[in-house]
């Protein structure tokens, strides 16, 4: 169990420090890097993203689909910034792979609308967090962490399942959150499969999105990659057109991004449908891809890359009444490009 407080200033360094807390699985297609929540020695430790599940690496193949895109970390930073040769993030900002956040809305918090200074509000994932002024939520600032409930995880050779109770009397919520990275049997892939209980008062209205923070072998995005999905693609912000382009269900881009270059991008279409979450994501010249598939329609989807990452953000709704649960799930398929042994069809 952890009970811990999170100071408002973390290391500038985290990349510099010792080894974190974390696990490690695998398979006969892949090799899995886990990190623990642990508030006092955790590679995450802010205040933006789930704690549990923050996954370093995925190798398949040799070829690793994580990894940091950063070079630094500095609480001074807002999101993340240039500086340099070095891109350095902001301690809200610095996860990597698969990293989940919870927001209501337009990226509010649970409850912080309607706390006054010095009340709480609650972060899934996190705890519950201090309100310190009247100023507007920011998910990329540092909050204290009032209280960040009790975690336990439990673990198998093929499985690791975290679990989160809070209970937060001031602000009226409570959840029990459930998370479990697991292994898929016979093949290069894995499937992280979550639970909320509303054990609160107040009903539990959010979005939850996953950043997909990707890297495969630490390639700029560029010409070799390809983003494809199963519906048309419309956007009424199409990213910018001498760097990357939509062509019916792809992204494609035009050159590789260096410096500064941002591809970001609405991806509307999709139908009410689990269907339309089915992402994939390919590399040409190193031959492998992924593929990320949700049991649940999608609310929202955006792409978002720079020259370290590229990443595809799928979002789902979740709304539930006290005392009831809500379940979801996503698969990702590890798998060689078309032509290759291995390839998905």
């Amino acid at each position: 169990m952890l009970r811990a407080y999170l100071p408002l200033l973390c290391l500038t360094s985290i990349l510099g420090a010792a080894e974190y807390p974390q696990a490690e699985m695998s398979n006969s297609g892949i090799r899995l890097k886990i990190y623990l929540p642990d508030a006092k020695a955790g590679f995450y430790r802010a205040t933006r993203f789930d704690w549990s599940g923050m996954i370093g690496s995925v190798v398949y193949k040799g070829h690793e689909f994580y990894g940091p895109w950063f070079q630094r970390v500095d609480p001074r930073v807002r999101d993340f910034s240039y500086q340099g040769a070095e891109i350095v993030a902001s301690p809200c900002t610095a996860a990597m792979g698969p990293a989940e956040e919870f927001v209501t809305g337009t990226d509010q918090a649970l409850g912080y609308q309607e706390a006054k200074a010095g009340g709480t509000f609650v972060k899934i994932g996190v705890g519950a967090l201090k309100k310190p002024d009247d100023s507007a939520y920011n998910h990329f600032r540092l909050y204290e962490i009032a209280d960040p409930g009790k975690w336990s995880v439990r673990r198998a050779a093929d499985w690791i399942e975290f679990t989160q109770e809070l209970s937060d009397p001031a602000s009226g919520y409570g959840y029990i959150y459930r998370k479990t990275v697991r292994l898929a049997q016979g093949k290069p892939g894995l499937q992280i499969e979550h639970s909320l209980r509303n054990t609160g008062k107040k009903p539990i209205d959010s979005n939850v999105y996953d950043h997909n923070f990707l890297r495969i072998d630490g390639e700029a995005p560029g010409p070799d990659y390809t983003v494809t999905v199963p519906f048309r693609i419309e956007s009424d912000h199409p990213p910018n057109k001498d760097f990357a382009e939509i062509r019916g269900r792809q992204i494609v881009f035009l050159k590789t991004l260096a410096n500064r270059d941002r591809v970001s991008t609405a991806m509307q279409g999709f139908h009410d449908q689990a269907g339309d979450y089915d992402i994939r994501v390919e590399n040409k010249k190193a031959g492998v891809g992924v593929r990320i598939t949700g049991n649940r329609p999608l609310e929202s989807e955006a792409l978002w890359s720079i020259r370290a990452v590229l990443a595809v953000e799928p979002f789902i709704h979740i709304s539930i009444a006290p005392g009831q649960e809500f379940t979801w799930s996503m698969k990702y398929d590890y798998y060689a490009v078309s032509g290759q042994p291995g390839a998905l069809p």
